[in-house]
């Protein structure tokens, strides 16, 4: 009789610690769900095998650490294009809340790397990247895990909008810390934002404005937005879906699983996609023929020489707008 109390006891127990684990630990499995197996292919919107098992992998390690609460986690394929063509761009970020058995697959920008003539070339095309790395100032993409962290909203400046008058670009950057070879994600300043930015940047007089400076100036320019395009390493979204993505990381850290690492790439670059081993985007495969990795232990050092023989001139006050846009109405 002792032993069976003994035994209720016990299972009343572990009965309590499992209902005190997080409902994301609780439900996972090493099988994916039918719901969300639906979503695993390499066709245009699906997420690759190898992806999501390496995602799910790190978001329940993270949910067991304690690190993450967010019912939800991230994944991307940096190995599919980035553009199909006008109007479709490739849809390769997702989304995936298994509580809610929600999936979404939406565009995110690679790293557009660099040309450092005579010295190295590691630029990457607008539909395909060949050139990954961690180095930097490389502006190149590096894939592995993250952890999102804190959100920085700022005001960039204004832009012009309808009937003549300036409306304010705010955005909002979430900023990713990384685990093994990104591990430096927050020196580089790598984080997910909005795909959108000002140039030809004038300061225009504009004193009733709440972000003007003590001279009554406030940073005007020509609002751009480079959905599909590249970017400095971070990953960039639509203003769009960065509208959806930011609410779901901001003040509820979630993770971040992005593919392809160095030894993917290695392994893709050695055998190819017919090794049955190391999986690759096959269009981008084709247009690419290898991919490369480009370390900060071999890439830091020629950044370093490039940027001694080119010093970047002295910084210069902006102008003051003139013309048509100094009569902006704010």
């Amino acid at each position: 009789m002792r032993s069976k109390t003994i035994l209720v006891k016990l299972m009343g127990l572990l009965a309590a610690v499992v209902l005190s684990a997080p409902l994301g630990a609780r439900a996972q499995s090493s099988e994916i769900p039918a719901w969300l197996q639906a979503h695993v292919g390499e066709g245009d919107g699906q997420i690759a095998p190898v992806v999501l098992h390496r995602a799910r992998a790190l978001y329940f390690a993270k949910l067991r650490e304690g690190a993450v609460r967010n019912p939800c986690y991230f994944a991307m394929d940096a190995t599919r294009p980035n553009d199909m063509g006008p109007g479709h761009p490739g849809r390769r970020f997702y989304i995936v809340c298994e509580a809610q058995q929600s999936f979404r697959a939406i565009a995110a920008g690679h790293g557009g790397g660099r040309d450092l003539k005579g010295l190295a070339n590691f630029e990457n095309g607008r539909q395909c990247a060949k050139n990954f790395g961690n180095a930097l100032d490389s502006k190149l993409t590096t894939g592995g895990a993250y952890v999102t962290g804190e959100t920085k909203t700022s005001f960039k400046g204004l832009y012009r909008a309808s009937a003549g008058r300036g409306a304010a670009l705010v955005r909002s950057f979430i900023q990713f810390d990384g685990l093994g070879e990104a591990a430096n994600a927050r020196e580089r300043a790598i984080g997910g934002h909005a795909a959108e930015l000002l140039r030809n940047v004038c300061l225009l007089k504009a004193p009733g404005s709440p972000h003007a400076d003590r001279e009554g100036h406030v940073p005007f320019g020509d609002l751009v937005v480079y959905a599909g395009g590249r970017s400095n390493g971070c990953t960039s979204w639509s203003p769009e879906d960065a509208e959806q993505v930011v609410p779901i990381m901001n003040g509820n850290p979630t993770t971040l699983y992005l593919y392809p690492e160095s030894e993917d790439i290695a392994a893709v670059a050695k055998a190819g996609q017919g090794s049955g081993r190391a999986y690759w985007n096959a269009f981008c495969l084709r247009q690419i023929g290898a991919p490369k990795f480009w370390s900060q232990q071999s890439l830091g050092p020629i950044i370093a020489q490039y940027e001694r023989d080119h010093p970047a001139p002295p910084p210069q006050p902006l102008p003051l707008c003139k013309g048509r846009r100094a009569a902006l109405q704010p």
